[in-house]
């Protein structure tokens, strides 16, 4: 057996030369899984990710994709390993999961996971996270807002193999095929994930193959303790205290009256990072409930997002972390309470955590994003008797910054999708797009406006088709940094064939028919700054580009 490296003996050009190269595996893993993948949520949303680990299972390198699934991946792996050591893998095994009392996120978010060999060793892992477009349960899309248990919300998956030593678990493949809607679409998914498994395993292989494997081992433990070093030292330059936010989500999809509270304190002190949930609403009955592994990829992305953008995101940024989620409450629920519409509560998560220290970290932090993802779901069948489920992932604006505006329709925080084309939805459904237009007056006013939202428009061409909507900020706005003006609030309305209007309430499972139209606004970004101090020049652009009109400008800008 060859000797172990030491960090002393590492040439440091080589080190930097593998850390690009591990981080260029991982996005070449994600051109794969988009490139390949059959669902629409995949392919055109980018609800999918990619991430290399060491074979103890820790982040090594990450694509460029979703916060939630790279953070989420580390809980899920650890999983894995505990039930599969890797003493007991071999060449060609791949493992899968999804259970979020286990260790994952939600139903939808399925992980495949593939150790990486280098002469019979396993020396890493390639993983892949994708959000199913189905993974069956009581509605199209396998988020239903009015979920009162996990059992109601799809197929749930342990860490199995899904192929052993390089052959399909079909046992486990019938399962999937049988308890889901768009079986093809689903299960062609699902390769388009193992394709990219197997191009990390790969690339992984052959680049520890020319290092050395002991060699190769060693530059991941060096870069993994040069990032913790980086991190700490740049936690190290926040003032030191412990600092705290409170903000809501609009309700659980079922007690549409009541509202959900999340209240962190988060204590900054000698390179550490600790965040306390205490005082956050008792778990819910709807499926806003998070598991730990959201409230984790929540720290780990605020950790990220204080500190220096240039160092390597791997486990040793996230080292510094640590967490208290009371037992039973919306950030640490008690099996089998619903998790399905996780998103909305981690978005929260990562908004008080972000907001607890904007007014200390006023360059770093900006006014509260619209914290929203709208979620909609659409599912029926067409004519010749076939189903079709399809989604969007809807943004609203981000928060101004300090020195910027805020950005109009945007992904912000943890999520990092993108719309369905409009093209995309009318090919695929009996659903036509009348209309996709910014919101205007939507940001929040200030020296630095805040980012739009979003006004979109649907008809139903055809058909009974199941709808779900899933959205946040109907109640509670976002809120404005350095006297800064509050964001708009969302809204949504079913606009019925016969003339009626029901007004969504932020939540909603309904039964849309032929010529029904649904119109949505989402959330704006908030303002940074008093209105009043924004130029003139800045202000007449915004009204030329229809983003303000002419009587906000006079009521909020006091334009004369």
């Amino acid at each position: 057996m060859a000797k172990a490296v030491t960090s002393r003996e590492l040439d440091p050009i080589t080190v930097e030369v593998v850390r690009n190269k591990l981080e260029g595996i991982a996005n070449e893993m994600q051109q794969t899984l988009l490139r390949s993948s059959f669902s629409p949520i995949v392919k055109e949303g980018l609800d999918a990710s990619s991430s290399l680990f060491t074979i103890r299972g820790e982040t090594l390198a990450q694509s460029i994709s979703i916060p939630i699934h790279l953070a989420t991946l580390i809980p899920i792996i650890e999983k894995i390993l505990q039930v599969y050591p890797p003493s007991t893998m071999k060449p060609g095994d791949v493992y899968c999961m999804n259970d979020p009392y286990l260790g994952g996120t939600h139903l939808p978010d399925v992980a495949l996971v593939q150790p990486v060999f280098v002469n019979g060793r396993p020396i890493a892992i390639s993983a892949t996270m994708t959000h199913h477009q189905d993974m069956g349960g009581m509605s199209p899309g396998s988020v239903p807002t009015n979920a009162t248990e996990i059992f109601q919300e799809g197929l749930r998956l342990p860490p199995l193999k899904f192929r052993e030593a390089g052959q399909y678990n079909e046992t486990l493949v019938a399962i999937i095929r049988q308890n889901v809607r768009i079986p093809d679409a689903v299960m062609g998914d699902f390769n388009a994930q193992l394709a990219a498994c197997n191009v990390g395993a790969r690339r992984m292989a052959e680049l520890a193959g020319e290092l050395g494997e002991n060699h190769a081992l060693a530059i991941f433990d060096e870069l993994l303790d040069r990032s913790e070093k980086l991190t700490r030292a740049a936690l190290r330059t926040v003032p030191e205290g412990t600092y705290r936010y409170v903000d809501f989500n609009d309700n659980d999809g079922i007690d549409l009256d009541k509202n959900v509270r999340f209240e962190v304190a988060v204590t900054v002190k000698d390179g550490t990072f600790h965040c306390d949930f205490s005082g956050s609403s008792p778990q819910v009955r709807g499926p806003f409930n998070c598991v730990p592994s959201g409230s984790l990829a929540a720290a780990c992305y605020a950790v990220r997002a204080v500190t220096d953008p240039e160092i390597p995101t791997n486990a040793g940024c996230f080292r510094p972390i640590t967490l208290v989620l009371p037992k039973g409450s919306v950030v640490n629920p008690v099996e089998p309470a619903p998790v399905n519409s996780r998103t909305a509560t981690i978005k929260r998560i990562t908004g008080c955590i972000l907001g607890a220290l904007k007014n200390v970290l006023p360059e770093r932090v900006p006014a509260d994003s619209s914290g929203e993802l709208l979620i909609l779901m659409f599912g029926g069948h067409h004519r010749d008797g076939s189903a079709y489920v399809t989604g969007e992932l809807i943004a609203g604006g981000s928060g101004a910054g300090d020195k910027s505006d805020g950005v109009d329709v945007i992904e912000t925080d943890v999520t990092n999708c993108m719309n369905l084309p409009v093209e995309a939805m009318e090919m695929d459904t009996p659903i036509r797009v009348h209309r996709i237009a910014l919101r205007q007056d939507s940001g929040g006013a200030g020296k630095h406006r805040g980012g739009l939202g979003v006004v979109k428009e649907y008809e139903i061409l055809d058909g009974d088709v199941s709808f779900t909507y899933r959205g946040e900020r109907h109640f509670f706005a976002p809120q404005g940094a350095q006297g800064g003006g509050e964001g708009a609030k969302a809204n949504a309305v079913i606009k019925r064939v016969d003339g009626a209007a029901e007004v969504i309430p932020s939540k909603m499972m309904a039964t849309l028919r032929k010529g029904d139209r649904v119109v949505i606004e989402t959330a704006g970004g908030a303002g940074n700054g008093t209105a009043k101090a924004r130029g003139r020049h800045e202000l007449e652009l915004d009204m030329a580009d229809g983003k303000v009109s002419r009587a906000r400008a006079q009521d909020q800008y006091g334009l004369t």
